[in-house]
C-alpha cells in the first residue's frame, strides 16, 4: 500500500488550526496516512526551521543577530521564544492526539544544515570548525533523543518517524557556502565526515528516520549510506541519472518517499492526480523497478507549503492523498 505524507511546514499562525488539519488529511486515511507535526515559519524567528531545530540542541545555547542564528553563552530571547513555539505546538499536539495509536512524523534540521547556518560567535559559520562541528553532532543527536521522548510521553500510542531535513548538505559537499566577508567559500567537508554525522543522528531514534533533501542535485548515494530507513527527495524533475540513483537505493532497501505534487495551487485536481501517479510509474518503468514496489513508497507534496494558503495546502495534501490512493492501485498491475 503506498502511504502520504508531507513535508512537514504549513502556512498561516495558528498552530491548532496547523495540528489539527494535519491530523484530519492524514490521520485515517485508510491506513495509509502518516501525519505529522506542522512547522509555521509564518510566525517568525524561532518558528523556521534553523530556530526551531537550534531549540532542541543539548547543552549549546543561541540566539538572533542581524545576520541570523549564532551560537551565545547563554540562551537568548530569541531562543526563549523558540522553546516556547515549540511547547505550544506539542501542547496542541497531545490534545489533538488524545488516545491516538498510529504512525506520528516530526522534523529536525539536520547538523549539516545547521552547520551551514549558524555562525559561531566570532561570526563564521559552525561548519568551518572542526571542533564545533563535532559539539553541534553531539548536541543534536542528544537534542533529537529527548524530543523523540517528548513527544512519546505526550502521544504515547504514537508510532514515531524522525525526518532529518538537510537542504544544505549538497553546499557542505560541495564548499559552496559563502564566508562571513562574502568573498569567499568555506571549504568543503569531506563526505566520509558528512555521512558519520548524519549516521550519528539518525541513531538518536531506534525507529524509522528520514532523511530530506530537496535540492535536485542531492547526493543520493551517500544519504542512502547514512542508515536511515528512507530518503524523501523532490522527483518532479528528475533526469535518468538521478531515477538511476533511486533504483539503487531502493534496491538496497531504503525505502522512497517521493515529492511529486508541486507546491502550486491547485486548478484541477484530477490533472494534478494524474501528471503525478505518471510521473512516478514512468520513472518506476524507467529503471526497471517493479510496480509492486510502490507499496514501500510514500508520497509527499514538495517543498513550499507556507507559500501557500491554508486553504491551498489543504488542496496540494488532498492530492497528495489521491496519488497514494491511484499508485496503490497500480501495485497489482
Amino acid at each position: 500500500m503506498t502511504h502520504v505524507s508531507g513535508v512537514g511546514s504549513w502556512p498561516g499562525e495558528s498552530s491548532r488550526e496547523a495540528v489539527v488539519t494535519v491530523r484530519d488529511l492524514l490521520a485515517d486515511v485508510d491506513g495509509h496516512g502518516l501525519p505529522y507535526l506542522p512547522e509555521l515559519p509564518s510566525r517568525g524567528p524561532g518558528s523556521d526551521l534553523i530556530g526551531r531545530s537550534a531549540a532542541l540542541l543539548a547543552d549549546l545555547s543561541v540566539d538572533l543577530q542581524p545576520s541570523g542564528w549564532r551560537f551565545t553563552d547563554r540562551p537568548g530571547r530569541d531562543s526563549a521564544r523558540a522553546r516556547a513555539f515549540l511547547r505550544q505546538d506539542l501542547d496542541e499536539l497531545a490534545e489533538a492526539y488524545d488516545g491516538y495509536a498510529g504512525p506520528l512524523k516530526i522534523q529536525v534540521a539536520g547538523p549539516w544544515t545547521l552547520g551551514a547556518s549558524i555562525e559561531l560567535n566570532r561570526g563564521e559559520r559552525s561548519v568551518t570548525d572542526e571542533g564545533a562541528r563535532r559539539d553541534l553532532v553531539a548536541s543534536l543527536t542528544e537534542g533529537v533523543r529527548q524530543h523523540v521522548a517528548d513527544v512519546q510521553r505526550l502521544v504515547p500510542g504514537a508510532v514515531i518517524t524522525v525526518q532529518l531535513d538537510e537542504p544544505s548538505v549538497l553546499s557542505v559537499l560541495r564548499g559552496e557556502l559563502p564566508t562571513a566577508s562574502g568573498y569567499g567559500r568555506v571549504r568543503a567537508v569531506d563526505r566520509v565526515e558528512v555521512a558519520r554525522g548524519i549516521q550519528e543522528v539518525r541513531d538518536a531514534h531506534d525507529g524509522d528516520v528520514v532523511l530530506h533533501s530537496c535540492h535536485p542535485d542531492a547526493p543520493v548515494e551517500l544519504l542512502a549510506a547514512t542508515g536511515v530507513t528512507a530518503l524523501a527527495l523532490d522527483l518532479t524533475e528528475s533526469s535518468a541519472q538521478r531515477w538511476e540513483a533511486v533504483a539503487a537505493a531502493v534496491e538496497a532497501g531504503t525505502r522512497l518517499w517521493a515529492g511529486v505534487v508541486p507546491t502550486s495551487a491547485v486548478t484541477s485536481s484530477a490533472d494534478a492526480v494524474r501528471t503525478a501517479v505518471a510521473h512516478v510509474v514512468e520513472g518506476f518503468g524507467r529503471v526497471g523497478l517493479p510496480l509492486a514496489s510502490l507499496a514501500d513508497v510514500t508520497v509527499t507534496p514538495t517543498c513550499g507549503l507556507p507559500s501557500l494558503t491554508p486553504r491551498g495546502a489543504v488542496d496540494v495534501q488532498r492530492v497528495a492523498v489521491a496519488v497514494a490512493g491511484e499508485l496503490t492501485e497500480k501495485e497489482h498491475d
